[in-house]
């Protein structure tokens, strides 16, 4: 009776509510009291946690028992803050220089100097068998380490390893370089509206690191962002529009902007969707970043599904099973309980779980309607079919039926980049990096017809450069993209697709004719064969022409079209602010390649550039670039703060 009485009296002071987690969001700002993108959330003594999203915003579930959140982002004042009565909690960050001079980048890394002993010194890594390579720091133990010599031994130097990125892998890029148009008159290529690169590349610097430079693609930067583009007429699936201005990087130098504005279809006027959800649930996919975060951001793709949807899931580990048949797309609570119910564990047969995955969407396919496989991975496959060129082989086989892979790309570590990138690239769809909850949010609802739908397949750009007006040329990306010159008008050959309000821009640096240039090459005169001479005047304004290329998504016949493009420049601090800021963007991604074209640009000039390009930012996402943008030029090598000045 007195254990039931004690029962009775604890429950009444519980008010019989059982422990639970508690919703806390806020702000973080920086010590300027602007928002603060980027900044690490975690649970004081767990692994759980959280970023700030583009306006600084965060939200995390703090579970029973815990009371404390800390605050991190380098070069700021960690703060580990206990959790009030209110569910709202706003931090304000304080830049540290101490913590600066204390922070040391080893490979991809970070250590701090209290754990080196001695003074440190930049070296190159040697080569490896890596598909990148990366800046690392070297220690030199000694007493005398603060008066370090810099013409030390490479004997004296210890290289220390990436703890990172060592599984992680990138396609090679060979960066395009700039081309005569006595000898390449034209230039083609397919258009490319993933962007995966840009939240990768995010991931890195809000770690503290450098990206490798294979890990930036600078067309996947610049189309990560929003461009008001005037869509097209007519009853056309894409509109182009051009702009041509001074390269800020060079005031010799054009830059011609091309872009693309495809038909914006509203959400309930979209074809129905027969989507196969194929999720990878080996044992890579155990961590917080991964597994949880694929659950989290398909429940926000189902809550936009119609009833005339359907939803089969497929997963993967050592062997591919399906876990929901194909389900309407209006019983969101069984979809959701099927999501909810995935666990990781075990190997990564891919191979075998794309082949059910197009097996049951095509069991299942509309006709005129979205039939699409949507994978959600970290891309280590282990188990059969593996390599990227298996992957290509595959893909291509499957592709046939007519229905399309998108990727989405999760976790770091072991994150293989090529891979998805070969998928995508080969499965006539898109690829995603999702690194938080609000990239799930931008990729799957507020860009959820781009990512979904097709309006517009084989896109194909050709420009023809008028030798009277150029003298050299140079794309700024899509190497991956790149097409014969034959290629253009084969309908047989494939090229990139573009959704319902995609928007793509392509950037051509031009050196004008009679311009002296040390980019422009020669050759010496053919010994057997003398050149025929190019007929072409001077006198015509006519500076190139874009000739445009696609196939509308139910057809197998291309249809073209062309714009002239007039060399009539306008001054830079004329141009629109998305000229402006896209150039910023290529920039940034020139510096963090390393490139050897990037010829005067600078951080500062970048981030300049984008300040005053920022335009309407509602959704704070370009705020964010500036923001990234300052870091990274904290980490570049040229403002590495070093021990050694001390």
């Amino acid at each position: 009776m007195k254990q039931l009485l004690f029962i009775l009296i604890f429950a009444g002071l519980t008010g019989f509510k059982p422990a639970s987690d508690r919703h806390i969001s806020g702000t973080i700002y920086d010590d300027k009291n602007q928002a603060f993108p980027g900044v690490q959330v975690t649970i004081t003594g767990t692994k759980q946690g959280t970023q700030t999203d583009a306006k600084g915003h965060y939200a995390i579930d703090v579970p029973a028992g815990k009371s404390n959140l800390t605050f991190s982002f380098i070069g700021f004042e960690s703060q580990t803050i206990k959790i009030g009565k209110s569910n709202t909690l706003d931090v304000h960050l304080k830049a540290s220089n101490q913590t600066l001079r204390e922070v040391v980048i080893t490979g991809y890394g970070i250590q701090h100097r209290k754990e080196i002993t001695g003074a440190v010194a930049i070296v190159s890594a040697p080569q490896t068998d890596q598909k990148y390579s990366a800046p690392v720091a070297g220690v030199i133990a000694g007493k005398n380490a603060r008066h370090y010599n810099k013409s030390v031994q490479m004997n004296q130097i210890q290289i220390m390893p990436s703890p990172v990125t060592d599984n992680e892998s990138y396609k090679g890029i060979n960066e395009n370089g700039f081309k005569t148009v006595e000898s390449e008159p034209l230039s083609t290529f397919s258009v490319d509206v993933d962007a995966a690169s840009y939240s990768n590349v995010r991931r890195f610097i809000n770690n503290g690191q450098l990206p490798p430079a294979d890990a930036v693609r600078i067309e996947e930067m610049i189309n990560y962002f929003h461009y008001n583009l005037t869509g097209p007429t007519n009853n056309e699936p894409v509109a182009i529009h051009t702009e041509l201005s001074t390269a800020p990087w060079n005031g010799n130098h054009r830059l011609l902007r091309i872009g693309l504005k495809a038909k914006t279809i509203p959400n309930d006027k979209l074809p129905a969707s027969n989507l196969v959800f194929l999720i990878d649930v080996s044992g890579s996919m155990y961590e917080p970043n991964k597994l949880p975060l694929v659950q989290s951001s398909l429940k926000m793709l189902v809550n936009q599904l119609r009833p005339q949807d359907r939803v089969a899931i497929v997963v993967y580990a050592g062997a591919a099973g399906v876990v929901l048949p194909a389900t309407s797309g209006d019983k969101k609570t069984t979809i959701n309980n099927a999501i909810d119910n995935l666990q990781a564990g075990g190997s990564t047969a891919g191979g075998a779980g794309i082949k059910l995955a197009y097996k049951i969407a095509l069991e299942n396919f509309m006709k005129g309607g979205n039939n699409r496989v949507m994978l959600a991975t970290d891309g280590d496959f282990n188990v059969g079919a593996s390599s990227d060129d298996d992957m290509e082989k595959l893909i291509e086989k499957e592709r046939e039926s007519g229905i399309s892979l998108s990727v989405l790309g999760f976790g770091m570590g072991n994150y293989k980049d090529s891979k998805m990138e070969t998928l995508a690239d080969k499965g006539n769809g898109n690829y995603a990096y999702i690194d938080n909850i609000t990239e799930a949010r931008k990729t799957l609802i507020s860009e959820f017809g781009g990512t979904l739908f097709t309006i517009a397949k084989d896109v194909k750009l050709q420009v023809e450069f008028n030798p009277g007006k150029v003298q050299a040329y140079r794309l700024l990306g899509y190497e991956n993209r790149a097409l014969n010159k034959e290629d253009f008008n084969n309908d047989k050959k494939d090229a990139g697709d573009m959704g319902s309000g995609h928007t793509v821009t392509a950037f051509y640096e031009i050196v004008p004719a009679g311009v002296k240039d040390d980019y422009s090459g020669s050759v010496d005169p053919l010994k057997y064969q003398k050149p025929k001479p190019v007929p072409y005047t001077s006198s015509s304004d006519e500076m190139l022409t874009i000739k445009f290329r696609y196939k509308q998504p139910t057809s197998s016949v291309s249809k073209m079209s062309h714009t002239e493009v007039y060399d009539k420049p306008v001054a830079l601090n004329s141009t629109s602010t998305d000229f402006r800021f896209a150039a910023a963007v290529a920039e940034f991604g020139m510096l963090l390649r390393d490139s050897q074209f990037k010829q005067h640009s600078t951080y500062d000039q970048a981030i300049k550039m984008a300040r005053a390009a920022k335009g309407d930012d509602s959704e704070g996402y370009r705020a964010e670039f500036i923001k990234l943008a300052e870091n990274a030029r904290l980490l570049s090598p040229s403002n590495k703060v070093l021990a050694v000045e001390e």
